[in-house]
């Protein structure tokens, strides 16, 4: 009786190769192997609270609209890579519109007063010109995020506003104070009304 030969195909592997062939036999002769492993993707670094951007259009605002109505979320963010990637890609406060305001809160809470988190709270204020609030801005976000203040358990949030009265004192070319009184304020004062706002 003859011996069987069989002449059927061997099972392929990978890659059109036999089963029992490994990737050393694919190799060309002086082939070095890159056997390196994938890259790992970056580190994240996670910021203790996440945050909430909120741009507040001034063509979106209507005269009969109640305040706060046309705020609205950008983006929420809990890393530094996310603020980054966020911010680098917005309109800084030099580049926004007469009456726009741009909010970072923590996440959860709306820049309102009638958040019940904000309720009780007040607000310091800065008044810059244009040129200066670009650097102001971010540095007071990336102390804000960045936990920085001794109270920052106390702080829900910054904003940066664009008001008229810069932009008067730029037309005039004029250096002195100008101040803005509320009508209410003024009906009340005893001894002449106060500014409420200068800049």
């Amino acid at each position: 009786m003859a011996d069987e030969i069989d002449t059927r195909p061997a099972s392929a592997g990978s890659r059109g190769r036999p089963a029992h062939a490994t990737e050393d036999d694919d190799r060309e002769e002086g082939e070095i192997a890159d056997d390196a492993p994938a890259p790992a993707l970056p580190a994240t670094h996670p910021l203790e609270h996440s945050w909430t951007f909120w741009f507040d259009n001034p063509q979106g605002k209507s005269k009969q609209a109640a305040w706060g109505s046309s705020i609205r979320p950008i983006h929420t963010f809990s890393t530094v890579e996310d603020f980054w990637g966020l911010y680098n890609n917005i309109h800084h406060p030099s580049k926004l519109a007469m009456g726009a305001d741009f909010h970072c809160f923590k996440n959860k809470i709306e820049p309102k007063w009638e958040d019940p988190i904000c309720a009780n709270g007040g607000k310091w204020t800065i008044s810059c010109g244009r040129g200066k609030s670009d650097t102001l801005w971010l540095h007071t976000l990336l102390a804000m995020i960045g936990e920085q203040f001794d109270y920052g358990d106390e702080i829900c949030g910054a904003v940066v506003s664009i008001s008229i009265g810069k932009q008067w004192k730029e037309f005039l070319d004029y250096k002195d104070s100008i101040g803005f009184i509320v009508h209410d304020d003024a009906k009340k004062a005893d001894k002449g009304p106060r500014n409420r706002y200068t800049v």
